[in-house]
């Protein structure tokens, strides 16, 4: 399937295609705004030291897009290569967790599938969930790593030893974050979250090398 556009909408409303297409312009430029990235050796060197990546659910885990039923029932859609990519880091023992502002069972269910030790939602106030957790796991903040993508998460992005934030967060998120993933929330950014971590610790090629031989 071509990524771009051959023709356009024959009514006054974009087509899907369009739609997409816009999308991914709006995706890249953003990307190119902001502050000067950090150099790879020191990201690495910040990602190296993580024992627990803690994530936000709508923008980050999902696309943002809220769906309801007729009967008012809230469901969110997930990406697999995400959710493979945290259990990758179950496997190189870092733990996982997530902080939300919302209630959702969906992403109570889903958590619980990926076996994630920290699931905080309803979580207004997310330092307060951040605080709890580091007397939970007796980590230290510079050992956290936390992924975000609204104002909400800046409270906990500004204190975390590597900040994260998916390629749609908002430019606030943008200009405080240690890295910035290409791909937006929902369609792989956590997953790519994932692999710079294991990148870190020298375990990437290790993991590939394991599921190929399978």
């Amino acid at each position: 399937m071509s990524d771009s556009c051959h023709s356009k909408s024959s009514t006054a409303y974009p087509s899907d295609c369009e739609i997409r297409e816009n999308y991914r312009n709006l995706i890249r430029e953003k990307a190119e705004k902001g502050k000067p990235a950090l150099d790879r050796r020191v990201i690495l060197e910040k990602a190296s030291k993580i024992k627990i990546l803690l994530l936000d659910v709508d923008g980050v885990l999902t696309d943002g897009t809220l769906l309801y039923s007729a009967s008012g029932e809230e469901s969110k859609a997930f990406h697999t290569q995400d959710g493979f990519g945290l259990r990758l880091l179950h496997e190189a023992g870092i733990e996982t967790g997530l902080i939300t502002a919302r209630n959702s069972e969906a992403v109570n269910r889903r958590g619980i599938e990926l076996k994630m030790r920290y699931l905080y939602q309803g979580a207004s106030n997310k330092l307060l969930a951040f605080q709890e957790i580091l007397r939970e796991s007796g980590c230290r903040p510079f050992e956290i790593s936390y992924m975000g993508d609204d104002w909400l998460d800046l409270v906990l992005l500004q204190r975390a030893g590597f900040s994260l934030a998916p390629a749609n967060c908002v430019n606030a998120v943008r200009e405080v974050v240690h890295h910035v993933t290409s791909l937006p929330g929902g369609l792989g950014a956590v997953r790519e979250a994932c692999e710079l971590l294991l990148e870190s610790k020298g375990l990437l090629a290790e993991l590939q090398q394991k599921y190929a031989n399978r």
